[in-house]
């Protein structure tokens, strides 16, 4: 382990596996995203990859004095992904840097859902990014990358590829995290 983030992951007996693809600008989906713990496991892992990022959090989250705690922790607020919040506030931050990585949970909160968010794929096509898959694994103790999805213009083809590299995954709550059936 290379960072103090990596020492503390190591401390709590996790590791930290792959690397992160030598590309200056992603959507980084990160999951499962099934309790608040998460957000510290995924901050600490991003950070020892060496990644530099902005996580996208509900703006619910920006209340004094959790809005300070947020902005450290690399978060900015968003709204919904309709319309012009989210996905062109992600797409702004994106083409305005010369390196960015936009790390989302697809899933939204941390209860159980039947069909993720569609923001992120949104967000990609927009900004013409490459799609990064980032993981945590309470059994294996695991966070780390798992693959890059660089042809973005099928979102079945890409939720197809994201479902391959989670099926093995398990989150903290393993009965929350649930891959989406593709049509």
């Amino acid at each position: 382990m290379k960072t103090i983030s990596g020492n503390i992951l190591k401390a709590l007996g996790w590791k930290v596996i792959g690397e992160f693809p030598d590309i200056k600008k992603s959507i980084t989906v990160f999951a499962p995203h099934t309790a608040h713990i998460d957000a510290l496991y995924g901050k600490l892992g991003v950070t020892e990859l060496g990644v530099k990022y902005k996580f996208l959090s509900k703006k619910e989250l920006f209340f004094f004095p959790m809005n300070i705690v947020m902005k450290k922790f690399g978060s900015i607020p968003v709204r919904g992904v309709n319309g012009k919040n989210a996905i062109y506030q992600a797409v702004n931050l994106l083409n305005n840097a010369d390196e960015l990585h936009i790390v989302i949970s697809p899933e939204g909160w941390i209860k159980k859902v039947e069909k993720w968010n569609r923001g992120f794929y949104r967000m990609a096509i927009k900004a013409q990014v490459p799609i990064v898959v980032a993981y945590l694994d309470y059994e294996k103790k695991e966070v780390g990358i798992k693959g890059t999805i660089y042809d973005i213009k099928d979102f079945n083809s890409v939720m197809k590829q994201i479902n391959d590299m989670y099926k093995d995954v398990s989150g903290k709550c393993p009965e929350q995290f649930i891959l989406e059936s593709i049509e």
